[in-house]
């Protein structure tokens, strides 16, 4: 039995565990310590940390590190005490928790640098992989494995390679890391070089990398620039695709460097000489081109007359006689025309072309074709309230002014007898060229329409004649001077002074009668009328048989004048 002078082993390990137990057991749980092989048995080393029993650790949680072979008795290690003591009474040990310690010690010092850490795709797991940063295991985004997508990640499989550390959570053990992110820092290093190496002017040659609806990009060994659709030709080029393809080496110059943003403008166009040098020459104004239509807008249409130099047709130049029309409709893409130069501006690379010039005037054409007086036939285009609309040969419209659709009725009454359509014979007035007009007439045509001799030539205004009736209307009189001669009408009220007397159904197709010639119409046609001529002969008799303030009445002089009339 064991005494105060002399205490036992477990007396002994009491005292020390009243003394030092909160350092020896509560101290090692949790923490990365050293400790000394003591033994290997059966695949694990037996481990003395200083605790009051040894621990085991299997051989294969070495194999990351040190190479099992290499461990013996007396090899110093470092591992993580997770227990002090299990239900054996051994304590619990793990090379892996140690290493995974360290691991972390170091990436938190890397990651506060903004250092790049080492490490090896191993597992995938939902949304991206797992990445095993040389004992911690971090969790790397499928966005974040390169700069574009990834179909097969095989090739990068347990591979050393360098991460970028996004976040780290070191209680929730949580750490996110990115590839992409070194691949962007590296090639952003790599395109610095790159441009420094490159000047604007310089020339260069390229594999084209992809084409979009502006342009093309172009692989300049490890950079790209961007060809734009307007810099790969002087010549209009609707899509870049009919310039170059995919996979195409081609050879351009440098157009202009960004230095802020590293972007490369290319250009094919540059190798080429300039066609708009010495245009102004080459194009005088007034010279009659072949070209081809390019492109229609709303305002014109586009001709190229050479490679590389197109010239615009206004849409008021396009045509003659079609006004207010869409371009589309008088010329098409691809068309070939004849054009005509109007302008050249050198600076700012513009000709203006014109269509209708290259062809006649179609008035002039008409007015050779149809002198005044000459007889046509058209269609009624169209009837206004002043007049009709007559198409006429040469695409060309004459117009009928009211006035000259028939005798004797009103000019309205004149438009209700003609409809759009409808066939119609007419003669030329006038034709003004320069402001594109063509006036006809109608009644002229019709039976013993006054010329213009007998009409300004034998007849005068205030003129009494004989005239015969032609045709009796509702509006008046038709007549005519002796047989052949002009023709010219009486209106209802100018058939007599009296009401009575303005009758037409009073007269008879061919009746003479006695009538004052007061005027001329538009077309030197005479108009005529009784009821002046009655006034006329009134004034007279009063003038020579004297006035009713004399005695005599008004029957009595007209009596008298009529009885020395007929002796």
């Amino acid at each position: 039995m064991a005494t105060s002078a002399t205490p036992s082993r477990d007396d002994f390990e009491a005292l020390l565990n009243e003394q030092l137990g909160d350092e020896i057991d509560g101290g090692f749980e949790g923490r990365v310590v050293k400790g000394t092989v003591t033994g290997i048995e059966n695949d694990k080393a037996i481990i003395d940390v200083g605790l009051k029993s040894e621990g085991r650790v299997d051989l294969k949680e070495f194999m990351r590190g040190e190479d099992e072979h290499g461990l013996e008795v007396g090899s110093e290690v470092e591992v993580y005490v997770d227990r002090v003591e299990n239900a054996d009474g051994e304590a619990m040990l793990s090379r892996d928790r140690a290493r995974r310690e360290a691991a972390w010690d170091k990436l938190e010092s890397e990651f506060g640098e903004g250092k790049r850490v080492e490490g090896r795709i191993f597992g995938r797991v939902k949304g991206g992989f797992t990445v095993d940063l040389d004992g911690a295991v971090a969790f790397l985004p499928g966005s974040q494995v390169d700069i574009r997508p990834v179909r097969d990640v095989t090739p990068l499989m347990d591979t050393p390679q360098p991460f970028q550390i996004l976040k780290m959570d070191r209680r929730r053990g949580n750490i996110v890391v990115s590839r992409r992110a070194v691949l962007e820092e590296t090639r952003a290093e790599q395109r610095s070089e790159l441009i420094d190496q490159l000047a604007e002017g310089q020339v260069i040659e390229g594999v084209v990398k992809n084409i979009t609806d502006y342009g093309a990009f172009v692989d300049l060994g490890g950079i790209d620039g961007l060809l734009h659709v307007t810099d790969m030709s002087y010549k209009r080029v609707n899509h870049p695709s009919e310039v170059v393809e995919i996979g195409q080496t081609v050879t351009v110059q440098i157009v202009r460097i960004n230095a802020e943003t590293q972007r490369i403008s290319l250009g094919m166009k540059q190798l080429e000489s300039d066609p708009w040098d010495g245009v102004s020459a080459k194009y005088p104004v007034g010279a009659k081109l072949d070209g081809q239509v390019t492109n229609i807008t709303e305002y014109g249409a586009f001709v190229e007359i050479e490679p590389g130099i197109e010239g615009l047709v206004h849409v008021s130049e396009m045509s003659w006689t079609k006004k207010n029309v869409h371009p589309g409709k008088i010329v098409s893409t691809s068309q070939e025309v004849e054009v005509v130069v109007l302008e050249v501006d050198s600076e700012k690379r513009r000709i203006s072309l014109g269509l209708k010039q290259a062809q006649r005037n179609p008035w002039e054409e008409f007015a050779e074709a149809h002198p005044v007086g000459s007889k046509v036939e058209g269609e009624v285009k169209n009837a206004t309230e002043f007049g009709l609309f007559i198409g006429l040969p040469g695409d060309v419209d004459g117009m009928v002014h009211m006035s000259d659709i028939a005798w004797g009725i009103s000019g309205e009454d004149a438009l209700a007898l003609h409809r759009k359509g409808e066939q119609v014979e007419a003669v030329v007035l006038d034709v003004d060229t320069d402001k594109e007009r063509i006036s006809l007439g109608m009644k002229q045509l019709e039976k013993g329409a006054p010329t213009e001799a007998a009409a300004s030539g034998s007849l005068r205004k205030g003129q009494v004649v004989t005239v015969h009736v032609l045709e009796v209307r509702d509006g008046g009189l038709e007549v005519q001077v002796g047989e052949d001669g002009a023709t010219g009408f009486i209106k209802r009220s100018d058939l007599g002074r009296d009401r009575d007397e303005q009758r037409p159904d009073r007269f008879q197709t061919g009746q003479k009668l006695d009538a004052m010639v007061t005027g001329f119409d538009r077309s030197k046609k005479p108009n005529f009328s009784i009821k002046a001529y009655q006034i006329a002969e009134e004034k007279q008799a009063v003038e020579q048989y004297g006035s009713a303030d004399s005695g005599a009445s008004l029957g009595d002089i007209l009596g008298e004048a009529l009885k020395k009339k007929e002796d």
